[in-house]
Parts: structure tokens; sequence; C-alpha cells
């Protein structure tokens, strides 16, 4: 299996970039997976820069219902004119962010949601035996504490993220877990996968979203500190981070998880 980052907030081998997440998923079997499209068409013209052919995937998922993940959806679906696109039932609910200014739209383009290649899951849906998209976290370990600042339908009701989530591939023995921006908690996303394949992951890339933490210095290290204690547990996991995790923290997860982690920016692959 091969991974590459189509769009992420940095690059170090000179790609643009943009505040947003893209991941190409290529399988040793031939069939090949784009998860997220980043805010608008960055992603298309980062994959044609890699040599990536997005016209021939077998498969899309938007991991949850914001910009920065499914903005580019309407761009994939005017370049892929036949793969369908999984999200869940819930993404296209109105969601917001909490700026300086006020609650600002930060969701999908709603004149999307009929269009007729988009397939709408529950708590769980196989898509392949060996490929699963997951929803249904419903404990609060260790969430990200930015999450108070993202709002759901109501607008003055927190986000409860039931819109987002997650994808597991296994193949080769491994079991691979994709989460956009762990909203639900990271370590709670793992918990459910066990649930829903049967064995934890060997290896997770996903976004951690701990970079808009309202935790004061000294609880964001301690927060940080238990959260990759609480990884760290499932021995052997190797971890790739990226997006919404931000360089400082996970800077702190490095110097704990060492090995065990590494960031992913926009460009670079990683094969396993």
């Amino acid at each position: 299996m091969k991974i590459t980052s189509l769009v992420e907030n940095t690059s170090r081998v000179g790609l643009p970039v943009e505040h947003g997440l893209s991941l190409h998923i290529s399988l040793d079997d031939g069939r090949s997976i784009l998860f997220d499209m980043g805010q608008h068409r960055l992603f298309a013209e980062n994959a044609v820069r890699l040599g990536i052919d997005l016209e021939g995937v077998d498969l899309a998922v938007v991991s949850h219902g914001h910009y920065d993940h499914g903005g580019g959806l309407r761009a994939f679906l005017e370049l892929n004119q036949k793969t369908k696109v999984y999200l869940n039932r819930h993404a296209f609910e109105p969601h917001y962010s909490l700026r300086e200014d006020g609650l600002k739209y930060i969701g999908l383009d709603t004149d999307l949601k009929d269009c007729g290649r988009l397939v709408f899951c529950g708590d769980e849906a196989k898509i392949e035996e060996d490929v699963i998209l997951f929803s249904g976290v419903r404990s609060g370990r260790l969430k990200p504490t930015g999450n108070r600042l993202l709002f759901g339908p109501g607008r003055n009701v927190n986000d409860d993220f039931r819109h987002e989530q997650s994808l597991v591939i296994k193949e080769g023995g491994k079991t691979v877990l994709f989460a956009g921006c762990a909203h639900c908690g990271i370590a709670d996303i793992m918990q459910r996968a066990m649930q829903v394949v049967g064995c934890p992951p060997t290896h997770v890339f996903a976004g951690m979203h701990l970079v808009k933490s309202v935790l004061t210095e000294k609880e964001e290290a301690l927060f940080v500190r238990a959260l990759s204690d609480e990884l760290l547990e499932n021995k052997g996991c190797r971890y790739f981070t990226m997006h919404c995790t931000g360089i400082p923290q996970y800077d702190a997860l490095k110097r704990n998880m060492r090995d065990a982690i590494d960031y992913m920016s926009c460009g670079e692959a990683v094969e396993i």
C-alpha cells in the first residue's frame, strides 16, 4: 500500500499547500482510493504534478462535513465522471466555526447533495471485505478541546461530530486506519476501529485536531502527554499525522513517541 499526500498545510518538497487534507491510497492489488479533497481544486492539481490519475480511482471518501476536507467535492465530480463518493449521512448538515467576528459557515456545498453520485453511510459501511467505513464513536476520552469552537446545525450547540467517519483498510496482514481530523478523539476512534474489524490498527494516518486547543500551555502539555501515552499502548503501531495536529503539538508528541510517529506533508508518500 502506498499513501500519498495531495493536500496538507505544509510541504517539504515545494508543492503548493492549503489548510486541508487529501490523501491518495494505492493498494497492492491495483485499486486506488481518494480520502478527502481539500478546499478547492488543489488536490487535483497536485495529483497531476505527482503523476497520479484521479480519473481512475475506484472510490472516494469525504471524512466529515467541513470545507477543508470536502470543499473539493465539486472539482472531483467534474474530474471523475463515474466513481462514487462515500460520506456520512449527516455530512451535509450545516457546520460552523467560532471566529473573532462570530460564527462562520464551514460546511459543504449543499447543492451537491442530490447529485446522484454520493453514497450516504451510517455507523458502519463495508464497501469491500477489506475496506470499511465507520462512525458511531460514542465516548469522550481525550477529545480535542478545540471542538468547543465548532458548532453544528443548532448554531448555539457544540458539534457532536456524528458526521465524522473513518476508513479502515486491511491488506497484507496490515490494518490501516485513516481519520481526517479525529474530532471524536483519535484514541476512541482507534477503539471503535478495533470493534469494527476485530483487531487493532497497525498503522494510523490522521490529523488529530490539537492545533486550536483552548487549554493553558500547562494543560495542553499534560493533554498531549496523556494522548501520546495512550497511543503508545497500541504496541508496534506506526502513526503518521498531519494537517490539524499542529507542528508544535506534533513536536510534543514526537518527543514522547519517538519513532512511533512521523509528520506527513504535502507531496510526501509512505509505503507500507
